[in-house]
């Protein structure tokens, strides 16, 4: 067998960055730091005041549940690979709180076409990453910052 056929073998072996174990295959993308839609924080308040990656970790998880068991919102959840999204979510926050993570994920406009999301229901679930984090401990000033950084986001979030 040829080198090029064995490296051929060996990079279908591993998984790509977008398609993890357990979850659903999705079309191919380049994984850039530009696709999380904003610069991390600078030095490491952030992610200290949210309880690094395990904190960090909290958040999302109850932010899912959250947003999935939503009456107003959890139906735009309902299709979504929730292993992939919990992951994404996972990265996309611990990136932009620079608590040592790669966001690995599509860039935003990507992530959430065609989910039909309008802007109250960016609202909604605005309101509950804030309950997320209240329940979390997340002091007032560091969940704006983080906010703010989120807001700019919305134009390749919000559809309609």
């Amino acid at each position: 067998m040829s080198m090029i056929a064995i490296a051929l073998l060996l990079q279908s072996a591993s998984p790509p960055p977008y398609a993890m174990p357990g979850e659903e295959p999705v079309e191919a993308y380049e994984v850039r730091p530009e696709n999380a839609g904003a610069k991390p924080f600078e030095g490491d308040a952030m992610a200290k005041a949210f309880g690094g990656q395990d904190g960090i970790r909290r958040v999302v998880n109850r932010l899912i549940d959250l947003n999935s068991n939503d009456p107003v919102i959890g139906e735009i959840f309902v299709t979504e690979d929730r292993v992939r999204f919990r992951r994404t979510l996972f990265e996309h926050m611990c990136y932009l709180l620079n608590a040592g993570c790669i966001y690995t994920g599509m860039d935003m406009r990507s992530a959430h076409k065609n989910m039909g999301i309008q802007q109250a229901d960016m609202n909604r679930m605005v309101e509950n990453l804030q309950s997320a984090m209240d329940a979390e401990g997340i002091r007032f000033h560091a969940q704006n910052r983080l906010l703010a950084k989120l807001a700019t986001m919305r134009k390749d979030v919000v559809e309609r």
